[in-house]
């Protein structure tokens, strides 16, 4: 993991700095810093846009009671293109926009979720059905519910 994170960080400031100076050459030095700026405002107005609709998606699934995984890890994809697109440069930037655009931040979620599920166990899961047979790494756990209600809260928190 360690190896990864080190060629990324080492290889994609170089890529960067590569096309800066390609496109740069190209197109003048004033046209690529106004790109540069450009895409930052851009990306930031973007970014909140989509974050805000994520963010009435997530609410409006807890209301329904729903769990929001799905927006959940739709607001971290938007977290994640905010911060690419805060890093000035054009391979970063084409990665920050793609993960604005919903139908490619699908594919990405879907993928992660496919990778996700390799890897997560979730006990409990087939309750009211065979028990199946326990790996070293799970943990039953029983538990009986006390109290049904959050004190001082609305009645629309009761939990069903």
């Amino acid at each position: 993991m360690f190896a990864r994170l080190l060629v990324l960080f080492v290889s994609i400031p170089l890529i960067e700095l590569f096309l800066f100076l390609r496109i740069g050459s190209k197109i003048g030095i004033g046209t690529t810093v106004g790109i540069v700026i450009l895409t930052g405002f851009l990306g930031a107005y973007l970014t909140r846009r989509e974050g805000l609709k994520t963010l009435e998606k997530y609410q409006s699934s807890l209301q329904n009671g729903r769990l929001p995984h799905r927006e959940i890890l739709d607001g971290l994809l938007i977290l994640i293109a905010g911060a690419v697109l805060l890093t000035p440069g054009f391979l970063t930037d084409a990665a920050g926009f793609a993960l604005l655009i919903p139908v490619f931040r699908d594919k990405v979620r879907a993928f992660l979720g496919s990778r996700l599920k390799e890897r997560i166990h979730v006990a409990g899961a087939s309750m009211g059905q065979e028990e199946r047979t326990q790996t070293p790494d799970t943990i039953t756990v029983e538990a009986e519910v006390i109290e049904d209600t959050i004190p001082n809260a609305p009645e629309t928190s009761r939990i069903e």
